[in-house]
């Protein structure tokens, strides 16, 4: 199988650092990014011109098309386009300023809006590739004091779906990655917003419920990724983790039963006549 060629952001550390790992253990090329390339000295010393670590902010929208472009460059093509940059942001939507959830935006799915863009012509120009799109669990339900981290989640799931439609007939694909927990760097990190003591409560059974979560080996998703990538039929979502198949199951059972219960609503609110 010929070796492909990689664009990861978020290259530093966790999901993303095994993600580029993976690839390059299995004898593919990488453009690894970070905001700070120096993180990934130790992979250049193992897999030296295999890799090429860039600098980037992926909030800079005019910094992703140049680093989209130099990478391209350099390899020649781009294959394979991993959208992994992200951070949580733990709060109640009360306890939000406007600067934090703006920038969890910015870089959650505006920073993805930019890497897609500028990676497009790159992947027409090599005949197709792969788009991934790192989402979470937490892009198809949502829990309390996660309101700003799901809204960029679930806004980058129905962007992606779009996509996918959009693309597929260049020869491009879209997959959504929805990891459940993980043993990361990151797991228990991201940012909080300043604690107002009415959701104490809420921050407490949020801790102890994290505490008690089977959380993934990274390194097993990284080599899951490789099949997905290699796959002639790649999926257009698939959860990372046992956790996502049992949680949102019963979350779409539970929508499904609250639609049908109101279904009468819903055609008088068209002006049409329940049946009998």
């Amino acid at each position: 199988m010929m070796s492909k060629v990689w664009f990861v952001t978020g290259s530093s550390r966790g999901l993303g650092r095994n993600f580029v790992e993976a690839a390059l253990a299995n004898g593919d090329m990488v453009a690894a990014t970070a905001r700070n390339a120096d993180s990934l000295a130790e992979l250049v010393g193992t897999y030296g011109e295999a890799i090429l670590p860039l600098d980037l902010d992926v909030t800079d929208r005019a910094g992703v098309f140049a680093t989209v472009e130099r990478a391209a460059k350099h390899f020649g093509r781009l294959d394979v386009v991993v959208n992994n940059a992200g951070y949580g942001l733990l709060g109640a939507v009360e306890e939000l300023s406007e600067q934090q959830l703006r920038d969890q935006l910015e870089t959650n799915l505006f920073g993805a809006v930019w890497v897609v863009q500028a990676a497009l012509p790159q992947l027409r120009a090599s005949g197709g590739g792969h788009i991934i799109q790192i989402s979470s669990v937490g892009g198809l339900a949502a829990w309390p004091l996660g309101g700003a981290y799901h809204a960029s989640k679930w806004a980058l799931e129905g962007l992606s779906e779009s996509l996918a439609q959009e693309v597929a007939g260049f020869g491009i694909t879209v997959t959504l990655v929805e990891p459940g927990s993980y043993a990361t760097e990151g797991a228990a990190g991201g940012v909080h917003a300043e604690a107002d003591p009415l959701y104490s409560g809420l921050r407490e059974a949020f801790a102890a419920h994290a505490q008690g979560l089977d959380s993934g080996d990274p390194a097993a998703a990284g080599r899951a990724l490789l099949e997905i990538v290699n796959s002639p039929n790649p999926p257009l979502r698939v959860f990372f983790g046992a956790q996502g198949n049992q949680i949102i199951s019963q979350v779409y059972n539970d929508r499904l039963q609250a639609w049908a219960n109101w279904q009468d609503l819903a055609m008088k609110a068209q002006g049409h006549t329940p049946p009998a």
